[in-house]
């Protein structure tokens, strides 16, 4: 079985603190986690014009919708201190651009794949762009028909990226009935690419149970603490919940074997005992 590539993702659940980055960081890294990600947006783009002047309760007192986007977006202060720690904890990242000056921003680091979201699977000039960076490229396929997974897929092909879809439900919390897992096997069947999952279900086995249906990217939203402020905390992996769940799936890759039924060294002993040969 190859090995579960493990992203955990940051969000924006560092609710704009770098010190908050930085211990999800350590999180990921203490788990084994292979990355973290981030979400890169340019509020000035990405926020719709009738929500700008929306007014908002925060943490840091009353203040338009738009405000509170930019209170909580990294620029590349943060980014470049981001950049040096992951090197220090020995643990990759990456970021969801949402707009393209996202994306021109992200490129400038040496990012091993660009993540691109389930609200921007339609977006062609986005997807286009990023496969143009000569990047790989992982697609999450939440809230999505298979018309519109086809055109993406159409779009990626056409700049010849390198590419993995992730099955997705972007339900924040996911309830279990509606995770249908076995979509995981539909999108490697249809497009022969390389296919993940990115759960937002509160349950870990699922995610698990996603490496053995043949998903070998996973993703999962952390969070040092569920109740803390903001809209994607109570969705996402406590610190002792994402060991738990990095654990199960290298203990699912160990137990995976090769399918070959045959007698093992540890059977050995217990065989000649019981049968005498």
């Amino acid at each position: 079985m190859k090995k579960t590539y493990i992203i955990a993702e940051i969000g924006i659940n560092h609710n704009g603190s770098l010190s908050i980055a930085k211990k999800l960081i350590d999180v990921a890294a203490v788990a084994g986690c292979d990355a973290v990600k981030f979400q890169k947006r340019n509020p000035e783009v990405c926020v719709p014009e009738h929500q700008k002047s929306i007014m908002r309760d925060t943490p840091w007192g009353m203040m338009t919708y738009l405000e509170y986007k930019y209170k909580i977006e990294f620029e590349k202060d943060e980014y470049d201190e981001i950049d040096r720690y992951c090197k220090q904890k020995n643990i990759s990242w990456s970021a969801s651009p949402w707009d393209l000056d996202s994306l021109d921003f992200l490129d400038q680091y040496d990012v091993p794949f660009i993540k691109i979201p389930s609200a921007m699977l339609t977006n062609q000039e986005l997807i286009k762009k990023s496969a143009a960076t000569g990047k790989k490229i992982i697609l999450s396929t939440g809230m999505s028909t298979m018309k519109e997974v086809d055109q993406a897929v159409i779009w990626l092909i056409s700049e010849n990226a390198d590419f993995a879809l992730l099955h997705c439900n972007s339900a924040y919390p996911a309830p279990l009935e509606d995770l249908n897992l076995s979509c995981i096997n539909t999108l490697k069947n249809k497009y022969q690419c390389e296919v993940g999952y990115s759960g937002h279900e509160f349950r870990l086995g699922t995610t698990v149970a996603a490496v053995y249906l043949g998903a070998t990217i996973l993703e999962r939203h952390i969070t040092l603490d569920r109740t803390m402020w903001g809209s994607d905390h109570l969705s996402s992996v406590e610190p002792q919940g994402l060991i738990k769940l990095v654990s199960g799936v290298r203990e699912l890759e160990l137990a995976y074997g090769d399918g070959v039924k045959r007698v093992t060294e540890g059977e050995k002993p217990s065989r000649k005992k019981l049968r005498g040969n």
